[in-house]
């Protein structure tokens, strides 16, 4: 059903302040008009309009109570502790891959060591060749007409 009602009638109905009111207004689009008195009517209708308040919290300058404060320390707490145990096992398997990926660049060396001093050896064994000469084809044809 449409009513006229202004932002604090809004807020009192959805338990939000004039100022939420005001956003919920601008943010749904609603037709707004000016009444006698000066105020700002809106039409609106309250079945239609989805609304969720938020969860209260308490104002920033209020501190939390030490029961929460406690409770929510607790909650870190055991939060911290899976971390910790997760870490302590991604660091074990880090340390691992570690030692491996060390292991096998100290292979690689030796292998390139062991390939250069193959192919110095055989250069060694390989006797020198003397250089071919290739003659022409028309010299040897001349040789032998």
């Amino acid at each position: 059903m449409l009513e006229q009602l202004t932002y604090a009638q809004i807020g009192e109905r959805l338990n939000v302040s004039s100022e939420g009111a005001r956003a919920i207004v601008k943010r749904n689009r609603l037709p707004r008009s000016h009444g006698n008195d000066g105020r700002t009517l809106v039409a609106i209708d309250l079945d239609e309009l989805r609304h969720k308040p938020m969860p209260a919290r308490p104002p920033r300058g209020q501190p939390m109570t030490d029961v929460v404060a406690a409770l929510r320390i607790e909650q870190l707490e055991a939060e911290l502790a899976a971390e910790q145990q997760r870490s302590a096992g991604h660091r074990a398997d880090y340390e691992r891959e570690r030692e491996r990926a060390d292991l096998l660049v100290r292979a690689q060396e030796i292998l390139d060591i062991q390939l250069k001093n193959l192919r110095l050896l055989l250069q060694a064994e390989r006797p020198v060749a003397a250089p071919v000469t290739l003659r022409e084809w028309w010299r040897r044809m001349r040789r032998t007409g």
